[in-house]
């Protein structure tokens, strides 16, 4: 991924990520850590369908996962949380 510093942007205006946006998405540093992502509308869009789909196929293996009957519940956290510790232990 193409790295820019913050203050390049501020100097020189958004033309110093338009050639480097024709590579893929540009990160801003910012105070010397990552701060932003700059990257075309059609990539932002197709980020955020690709986030609905992922999200969709987890609803759907949890309710298949539901339907199977292989869903426990628990009464309290603490329950949980001990089964949790319980099935670490033994793997």
């Amino acid at each position: 991924m193409n790295t820019i510093a913050a203050q390049e942007i501020k100097r020189r205006g958004l033309a110093a990520v338009d050639s480097m946006i024709t590579h893929g998405p540009v990160l801003v540093i910012k105070h010397n850590r990552p701060a932003y992502v700059i990257m075309r509308e059609q990539q932002y869009y197709q980020c955020l369908g690709e986030a609905d789909a992922a999200y969709e196929q987890r609803v759907s293996e949890s309710l298949a996962d539901l339907r199977a009957g292989r869903v426990r519940t628990f009464a309290t956290a603490q329950t949980l949380m001990n089964a949790i510790k319980k099935r670490r232990s033994t793997r």
